[in-house]
């Protein structure tokens, strides 16, 4: 498949002045209904892998071959660019090169490479950072093996808000200077911090949600901010969705008596029915 006009269509959006939220996707299916909502980009994180393909919590379980098959199996569904959390490149400088041949492969748009020490190491203490240094030779590397010219490799720190606002700046200045089409900010908290970044870097700015007063988009993107997130409901909502599917079989009652069943027209359309039907006539007679 040809990935190279998606990957232009997410550059448009971060040379644009607007700012998107993205639709998080976790498989095929949720994939096409965020296409057929008008979705502009799709993203597909780390936590999200973890939960889809082991039902674990976000603890960097997954694997690079699980989460590059995880991506090519969104992207061969949908038409949209797809974001994707790299995490740290699976491992030092050498690691990341091999992600970013893996993920351009598997057709992702833009992939987010962090500066954070993962898997947690043992002993006390939360999520480490790497030195500067490290961070720099990780986005080195990551450059070094992209091939196609067209697919965004982007930064990324919690040090926003796991060290201080200046250290965060510091990591987004020298992860800039390297080359890294955008940054993501993670743990932005306020308008001060956001404007410090801004200030900080002339590229575009990703960054996650949840930050209070940070929901306007309008003011987002007067600051650079090209996609904003907003979590990863969905999943979520999937999950309770199947629990209380089960649990009302369970306790005896009848399927046509179900609650939140989608109708059998909308499942049609998530599935593009009516091309199988198509293709099924034209190729098989049927």
């Amino acid at each position: 498949m040809n990935w190279t006009d998606r990957r232009r269509r997410f550059r448009a959006i971060l040379k644009g002045d607007r700012c998107y939220h993205p639709a998080s996707v976790f498989d095929p299916l949720s994939a096409r209904i965020a296409q057929d909502l008008g979705f502009e980009v799709g993203m597909f994180a780390g936590s999200t892998a973890s939960l889809t393909v082991l039902g674990a919590p976000d603890l960097i379980l997954i694997t690079l071959a699980e989460f590059a098959e995880q991506a090519y199996r969104i992207n061969r569904a949908f038409d949209l660019p797809l974001l994707v959390d790299a995490d740290h490149g699976y491992g030092n400088a050498l690691n990341v090169m091999r992600t970013v041949q893996e993920l351009e492969t598997a057709g992702v748009s833009a992939l987010t490479i962090e500066d954070t020490i993962l898997p947690r190491p043992y002993g006390p203490g939360g999520r480490d950072l790497t030195s500067i240094e490290e961070g720099v030779g990780r986005m080195r590397a990551a450059l070094a093996a992209r091939q196609d010219p067209e697919l965004v490799i982007v930064g990324r720190t919690i040090a926003m808000g796991s060290t201080s606002t200046e250290d965060a700046i510091a990591r987004a200045k020298a992860y800039a200077a390297e080359g890294v089409d955008a940054f993501f900010f993670v743990g932005i908290a306020d308008r001060t911090q956001l404007e410090a970044a801004a200030a900080a870097i002339d590229i575009p700015i990703i960054m996650g949600g949840g930050a209070s007063g940070l929901s306007d988009r309008d003011y987002l993107a007067s600051k650079r901010v090209r996609v904003a997130l907003q979590g990863h409901q969905p999943i979520m909502a999937a999950a309770q969705a199947v629990h209380d599917t089960l649990k009302a079989l369970r306790d005896g009652v009848q399927p046509r008596d179900l609650k939140g069943v989608p109708s059998a027209e909308f499942m049609a359309k998530a599935t593009r029915d009516a091309d199988y039907k198509r293709w099924t006539k034209e190729f098989l007679g049927g």
